[in-house]
């Protein structure tokens, strides 16, 4: 028996990138959506034990006492977990973990794994569901397999994806609004750490641009754009004012600067990306592992291998709630383990090889996408030997305010030197996530960042 003998649907693989550009689904296919299918394409079902419940769109309603802005509400904050596992109990639990969820178990004394009853909470906004309906007959792959011919705004571009290309621009075109504004901490536990002796907070804020957030957009009106962003480091003050600038395109690689304060100079940096180091990071955390993927899918073949039921981190209030210090949800290698829920979810598979006369420093990587809400939340990366370098899990939690799930953070864990980083982490910013704020395409020029830097 094979690893993905437990895999709910057969694999999908990639066709030939030749030729046409790649054809949308049946309007018989499509029809499914909200009726057999969700209206982002996952299985309405229960599964069998009933450990993860039927969707039924009643669970995604916003818990009574919700305010916009103010300290987040756990709607399930009574709950106790379900069962805990732990390195002396894993393999009875091993057909729902990740070979990366495997390892760590093994790794680190007293990592376990709290794992609660499921949620399938994640809410979405009706128009959000039309414009992915209409996607699903009409956006396409470009002829190149992994760039876009057509796609609408507002919506998810693949509801039924046909390969790993489309899920993971399911992901990447995920519904986020049209713009965001985003304070959050990163933690890097130095060697040694021990108690919340846990060193530097680190702490950020972005603005973000969402060209296709717009119903009425689409990659002409969009000018090819996936996003604009830039980001500034507030403390530790040895580094406040250090900022990024970058240009996301869908179809290009990207263009980046970056201002650093002891030389008070923007500069353009064109390598900025794919697996070079992220800034800051003790070389633990790669740019495009940002978000768990960021920028060009270019480098790799995407492999959608099909589904699988896996225990994720899911309904993570805590690790959102931007009133608590952020010592109180991490530890000194992993995670504050009785902040971090986990919850059985179906999600998708899509393993990612480096093409042919590509390079990249992760040669695999396989991510694991909640059929709910298209967010990735785990992931595993690979070395060139074959054995797994790092091992992400991103924490889901549903926005009210924006009306869809998104991240309330993430951490990468590297196998290898036996640390973690976590960054994009609500708890301990001060400040909630803003979405829907006055941004325009001139505030993410390279004369607006340069006036920001510094500040």
């Amino acid at each position: 028996m094979n690893k993905y003998a437990k895999l709910l649907t057969l694999g999908l693989t990639v066709f030939c990138a030749q030729g046409a550009a790649y054809a949308a689904v049946a309007q018989s296919e499509a029809a499914k959506l909200g009726g057999e299918l969700t209206p982002t394409g996952a299985d309405p079902k229960a599964n069998q034990d009933g450990s993860i419940p039927a969707w039924t769109g009643s669970q995604a309603k916003a818990p009574s006492g919700f305010q916009k802005g103010a300290k987040p509400i756990d709607p399930f904050v009574g709950e106790k977990p379900l069962f805990s596992i732990n390195a002396s109990n894993a393999a009875q639990y091993q057909a729902k973990l990740s070979p990366g969820q495997k390892e760590l178990l093994k790794l680190h004394q007293g990592y376990r794994m709290d794992v609660y009853p499921s949620h399938r909470s994640c809410p979405l906004p009706a128009s959000v569901a039309a414009q992915t309906r209409k996607n699903a007959t009409d956006a396409k792959l470009a002829a190149d397999g992994w760039g876009l011919a057509q796609v609408q705004g507002g919506g998810f571009p693949f509801p039924i994806p046909q390969n790993g290309a489309e899920a993971i621009w399911n992901f990447k075109l995920r519904y986020q609004g049209e713009s965001m504004h985003n304070s959050y901490v990163g933690m890097l536990p130095p060697k040694g750490a021990s108690g919340k002796n846990l060193g530097v907070v680190q702490q950020f804020y972005d603005d973000i641009l969402f060209p296709l957030g717009k119903p009425d957009a689409d990659l002409t009106s969009s000018k090819g754009m996936e996003l604009y962003f830039s980001s500034f480091t507030t403390a530790p003050a040895a580094v406040a004012g250090e900022g990024t600038l970058a240009h996301y395109y869908i179809a290009k690689p990207n263009d980046l600067w970056l201002y650093f304060a002891s030389q008070r100079r923007v500069r353009r940096a064109p390598t900025y990306q794919y697996d070079a180091p992220v800034l800051q990071s003790d070389n633990l955390l790669a740019v495009d592992q940002v978000w768990m993927y960021n920028g060009p899918v270019d480098r790799y073949d995407f492999k959608l291998v099909g589904k699988q039921e896996l225990i994720v981190p899911y309904n993570n209030v805590p690790l959102y709630d931007h009133t608590v210090a952020a010592q109180d949800v991490h530890d000194p290698l992993f995670m504050a383990r009785d902040k971090v829920r986990y919850e059985s979810h179906r999600v998708w598979v899509v393993e990612a090889n480096v093409k042919p006369g590509m390079r990249h420093s992760f040669p695999k990587r396989t991510f694991y996408l909640d059929e709910d809400s298209w967010l990735i939340v785990a992931e595993d990366l690979y070395d060139a030997q074959g054995k797994i370098w790092r091992s992400m899990e991103a924490y889901t939690v549903a926005n009210w305010d924006l009306g869809a799930c998104v991240q309330a953070g993430y951490a990468s864990y590297d196998l290898q030197v036996g640390r973690y980083l976590s960054d994009r982490v609500v708890a301990g910013s001060g400040k909630a996530p803003v979405y829907g704020v006055s941004l325009n395409t001139s505030d993410f020029s390279v004369e607006s960042f340069r006036s920001n830097a510094g500040r």
